[in-house]
């Protein structure tokens, strides 16, 4: 099992969420984020007077999949819908997981995905 959490644009989460639901891929965890990498940062102007934002706003994706079927399913769908071609456009990482409990039931590992 692996977990999948991928930084990507707001505004690009309804057509990977899309995507994911119609490839079968199902349970997704979505938390608004934020952070910067290679941008840093930019300013701003608001009424007139100009302030820095550090802190670019994203969203974390966090899926957790039973092989590396899905695996490969997944990340091919995050980086194609995700992708805009400009700075900024997120990460994608990939984790081990070892073991699972769905807690309304008692099942583990891949039965509680």
């Amino acid at each position: 099992m692996k977990k999948i959490e991928a930084i990507i644009k707001p505004f690009k989460l309804d057509e990977v969420k899309e995507a994911l639901v119609e490839a079968g891929i199902e349970g997704l965890t979505i938390s608004e984020v934020k952070g910067y990498g290679r941008q840093q940062g930019h300013s701003e102007l608001y009424r007139g007077a100009e302030y820095v934002v550090e802190f670019i706003p994203k969203v974390k994706l966090e899926i957790v999949v039973s092989n590396d079927d899905y695996l490969k399913k997944a990340l091919e769908i995050i980086t194609e819908h995700a992708k805009t071609g400009k700075i900024g456009d997120g990460k994608i990482f990939v984790l081990p997981v070892e073991h699972v409990i769905r807690i309304r039931t008692g099942e583990t590992d891949a039965e509680a995905l």
